[in-house]
């Protein structure tokens, strides 16, 4: 057995958008389950039935984000969780940093570091703060 590390972000009524923006910014397969669909239903105002419960974008069977709008009160997002993204080539830098950066704010453009990897940072369209690492 070994441990695992997930981020799970909260949004307030638009973990859809996120997610589904997510999956096209860094592929892989997604599911959610919207609060309609899940024994919550009953206990929830039925405006609530079209969120999602639970979210989950997967990539070559590896679980890379989970997201909800299950949250009680609006969380203050991007000043707590720094989501980081090592990538493995050029390419794929470049291309996950352009997609997450639209209609967000790139903090550092993508560069090469001191330390010898290309690197930069940006916060997105939804709040969220991420690191980009592409290791050589």
């Amino acid at each position: 057995m070994s441990t695992h590390l997930n981020a799970y972000l909260n949004f307030n009524g638009r973990c859809r958008e996120a997610m589904t923006f997510y999956q096209q910014c860094l592929g892989g397969d997604l599911n959610l389950q919207k609060i309609a669909e899940s024994p919550f239903a009953v206990q929830m105002p039925s405006e609530a039935g079209g969120n999602i419960l639970h979210g989950s974008l997967t990539k070559d069977g590896v679980l890379l984000l989970m997201g909800s709008d299950m949250i009680g009160e609006s969380p203050q997002q991007g000043n707590s969780v720094v989501l980081c993204i090592k990538c493995s080539t050029d390419e794929e830098i470049t291309q996950c940093f352009t997609k997450l950066s639209a209609g967000g704010q790139v903090k550092m453009p993508l560069h090469q570091g001191f330390w010898g990897s290309t690197y930069g940072e940006l916060t997105d369209k939804f709040g969220m703060f991420w690191k980009f690492l592409r290791t050589r």
